[in-house]
């Protein structure tokens, strides 16, 4: 393990002992409550970073799937009256099948292509849900039950949290064997990949298929957590913030998503009572970040917690080299 990667370990390390340790250090039942949504968005932009950033397939389906998972699981409890577990696996399933289809129909397309494929699929599927009132209530809203007793926020955000730290594990795990290595020759060349013998469009439905299971599975602890899902979370500027948030925080490190994530919607809290003007100020920090941090919020942070050598340093090795060079 290289130093670089250590560092990298250890920063992760102290930025998830902040996250457990910030509730025990008081910072009230509203940001409790606005962390807990931020877990969901994190759920969503690390996910579509595995999609876009290692495999290099642009979707715009992602809160689609989100949408999928929690209507299923709240139309499961609601409407055919199953146990919470049930209906929580049947909105996984119906996600998994729904990616696997839909990946075997668009993904041997690439390009803007799939970005018009998946983003047609997304539309269709939220005007179903607003159509279809006597079932999904339409933009009325359906009410989904809680995951646990009484009013607090905090199970919650530790539930959001707990599950991000395994997606993010999970994802990981799966980009260090040879998947992650077909993904990332997909990415960089698809038809020399092909042409060395990867299954292109297997590798492709597959990271699809996880992608969709993680952005259900948020989908799921949203509706649950919030109460009410709306075809609202599934449309286009929704997509354009989980994009913005992967990117913000870097689209080729699954940490980095998760950071661009919290750190964007924090920022969105903080101006809220800018109304409409605090949009203008995250697309200026969107830009700011590109500019001068092309790969995200994370590497500057890893950067700043590498140890730098100092002059005294240096200075002590340059006789050394001397010497050695003399003898």
């Amino acid at each position: 393990m290289t130093r670089s990667s250590l560092f990298s370990r250890a920063t992760q390390a102290i930025l998830l002992m902040v996250a457990v340790l910030l509730p025990v250090l008081g910072i009230g039942p509203y940001w409790t409550h606005v962390g807990a949504i931020a877990w969901y968005y994190a759920l969503l932009a690390a996910s579509w970073a595995l999609l876009a950033g290692f495999a290099g397939q642009f979707s715009f389906a992602h809160v689609a799937f989100a949408a999928l998972g929690g209507y299923a699981s709240a139309l499961c409890i609601t409407r055919f009256g199953l146990p919470l577990p049930i209906a929580i696996v049947v909105g996984i399933v119906l996600a998994m099948a729904t990616g696997a289809l839909i990946g075997a129909l668009v993904l041997r397309l690439s390009g803007p292509y799939l970005a018009l494929f998946t983003l047609a699929i997304s539309e269709i599927f939220r005007m179903m849900l607003i159509a279809e009132e006597d079932f999904t209530r339409g933009m009325l809203g359906l009410p989904v039950p809680g995951l646990f007793p009484g009013r607090s926020d905090l199970p919650y955000y530790y539930l959001g949290l707990g599950l991000v730290v395994l997606a993010v594990a999970g994802m990981n795990w799966l980009l260090a064997t040879r998947v992650g290595l077909f993904l990332r020759a997909i990415r960089e060349d698809e038809g020399a990949a092909r042409a060395s013998g990867v299954d292109t469009t297997r590798y492709k439905i597959l990271v699809f298929v996880v992608t969709s299971v993680i952005a259900a599975i948020a989908g799921i602890y949203y509706g649950h957590f919030i109460g009410i899902l709306t075809p609202n979370m599934a449309i286009l500027p929704e997509m354009g913030l989980v994009v913005a948030m992967a990117v913000i925080g870097g689209i080729e490190s699954l940490p980095g998503a998760v950071i661009g994530a919290v750190v964007v919607y924090l920022l969105s809290e903080s101006l809220r009572s800018y109304g409409e003007w605090r949009f203008v100020l995250m697309g200026l920090a969107l830009i700011l970040v590109q500019r001068f941090a092309q790969n995200g919020l994370f590497s500057i942070l890893e950067q700043w917690s590498r140890p730098r050598r100092t002059g005294r340093s240096t200075a002590k090795t340059a006789p050394i080299k001397e010497e050695r060079h003399a003898g």
